[in-house]
C-alpha cells in the first residue's frame, strides 16, 4: 500500500474545488469502505449533498481496512495536485483526447483525478519523473569495448522482462515483487527510473485516541543515466547489490550482453597532486566560473585503516599562505570541490571519489563537469575513450 499524507486533497475547502461529479466517480468503487466508516456517497444521476467535512476526515485518516488500489489513487492524486503537477500533466496532455474532454477551468486536484480516471499509467509515469533530478551521487559503469550499438528504445516485453527479473531480486531480498521501470528518452541520454519497494516497516501512529501502529512497504525510485555515444551508465541506487543487479540486468536486457557494462574504475584525483592548482582551470568550460577545492581525503593505511581528512574553503589558498604544498604520497581517495556556475548565484558541492563515484547537488551538472573532468584528467582517459 503506498503511504501517503494528505496535506492538499484532503482539506474541505479543497475537495470542494473539484468537480462534485469526477470526485463522486473517483471514489465510488470504494463506496462500502467510505459507508462502512460513516460517509453515504451520493448517486451521480442525484442531487443529494456530499458531506465534505465527513469525507475530509475519512480521508484523513486512513485505516488497515483502506482498500489498497484506493490509496494508491489518493496518494498519486494528492502527489500531483500541486503547481508543478499541475503543469507537467497539461503539458503531457496538451493537444490529445484527454485535453479535450476535460473542463479549461479545472482546478490542480480536479485535473490530476480526471487524467488518473482516464489513463493511470500516465500520472504515475509523471510522477517518477520528479525524481529524476534531485540531489544525488552516481557510480559510472562503462561498456566492455569500443564497439557500442546504436541504442533502440525498449519494447514493452524488453521492459516487462526486465521487470521480473528485477523482481526477482528483489524478492528474495525482502522487498517485494512490484517494480517497474520507466523510460525517458532525452536528446543527449537516455533516462531509467525504477521504482521499487522497501523492506516493510511498522511505524506508531493514535487511532481513535489509543496508540496503534501501521504496517506498510515503503517504495523507492533508483536513476540510471545512459550515454548512447560513450557507452557509459552512470546510476543512483542504495546498496552495493541493487547497483550489480542494474549493471548486469540492463546490459543482458538492452545489449544481450550482462557483462556489456564492466564497472572499471573511471575517476583518477592524481591530478590535484601533479599539477596542483591548474587541474581547477576551468576558462575553457562554458558554464563555469570558478572551481576551489575544499577538502581532500588520503589513505594512511596500518593496521587501524587511517585516513587523513584536509579541509578549507580553499585548500590551495591554504597551502600557499602556509608555504606548503599538496601532501606527494598516499593514495587520494576522495575530494569535494565548491563549483560556482554561470547560472546560479551560489556555489554548489561536487565529490568525486576515485575509482567511479560523483556527487552532484543537481544532476543536470553532469554534462558541464564531466567536460571540466575530462580535460582536467580527473576522468581516466581509457575510460573516457573505451580503450581497454
Amino acid at each position: 500500500m503506498a503511504t501517503f499524507n494528505l496535506r492538499r486533497f484532503s482539506k474541505p475547502e479543497m475537495l470542494r474545488r473539484i468537480d462534485r461529479e469526477h470526485l463522486i466517480a473517483f471514489l465510488e468503487p470504494h463506496a462500502d469502505y467510505f459507508s462502512a466508516r460513516g460517509v453515504e456517497l451520493p448517486s451521480l444521476n442525484t442531487e443529494d449533498e456530499l458531506d465534505y467535512n465527513a469525507l475530509s476526515e475519512v480521508l484523513l485518516n486512513p485505516s488497515t481496512s483502506t482498500p489498497e488500489d484506493l490509496a494508491d489513487a489518493l496518494y498519486y492524486v494528492n502527489e500531483m495536485s500541486t503547481p508543478e503537477g499541475f503543469d507537467s500533466i497539461q503539458d503531457a496532455i496538451d493537444g490529445t483526447e484527454i485535453d479535450v474532454v476535460i473542463d479549461k477551468n479545472a482546478a490542480r486536484a480536479d485535473l490530476a483525478i480526471q487524467v488518473w480516471m482516464k489513463d493511470r499509467d500516465l500520472i504515475e509515469r509523471l510522477h517518477a519523473e520528479q525524481f529524476l533530478f534531485r540531489p544525488r551521487s552516481f557510480e559510472y559503469f562503462r561498456a566492455t569495448n569500443g564497439s557500442i550499438p546504436e541504442f533502440e528504445k525498449p519494447s514493452e516485453e524488453t521492459i516487462h522482462a526486465l521487470e521480473a527479473d528485477l523482481d526477482e531480486w528483489f524478492s528474495k531480498k525482502r522487498r517485494g515483487r512490484a517494480s517497474k521501470v520507466f523510460v525517458y528518452v532525452k536528446p543527449d541520454f537516455v533516462w531509467f527510473l525504477v521504482r521499487h519497494g522497501e523492506p516493510f516497516t511498522r511505524e506508531s501512529i493514535i487511532k481513535d485516541g489509543e496508540s496503534s501502529s501501521v504496517y506498510y512497504r515503503p517504495e523507492k525510485y533508483d536513476v540510471l543515466v545512459y550515454n548512447p555515444e560513450t557507452g557509459e551508465i552512470r546510476m543512483n541506487a542504495r546498496s552495493k547489490g541493487e547497483k550489480e543487479l542494474y549493471r548486469t540486468k540492463f546490459g543482458q536486457h538492452f545489449f544481450g550482453d550482462s557483462e556489456f557494462f564492466n564497472g572499471k574504475s573511471k575517476f583518477t584525483l592524481e591530478p590535484l597532486r601533479e599539477v596542483g592548482e591548474d587541474s581547477l582551470l576551468c576558462d575553457d568550460i562554458d558554464g563555469l566560473e570558478w572551481v576551489r577545492l575544499k577538502e581532500f581525503q588520503i589513505f594512511r593505511g596500518g593496521s587501524q585503516k587511517e585516513v587523513e581528512i584536509r579541509k578549507a574553503e580553499d585548500i590551495f589558498a591554504s597551502l600557499r599562505e602556509r608555504e606548503r604544498s599538496f601532501p606527494n604520497s598516499g593514495p587520494i581517495i576522495k575530494a569535494s570541490f565548491l563549483i560556482k556556475f554561470t547560472d546560479s548565484k551560489t556555489a554548489r558541492t561536487v565529490t568525486i571519489s576515485s575509482g567511479n563515484r560523483a556527487g552532484f547537488k543537481r544532476d543536470d551538472d553532469a554534462d558541464i563537469l564531466e567536460a571540466w573532468m575530462t580535460r582536467r584528467g580527473f576522468i581516466i582517459a581509457d575510460a573516457e575513450n573505451g580503450d581497454e
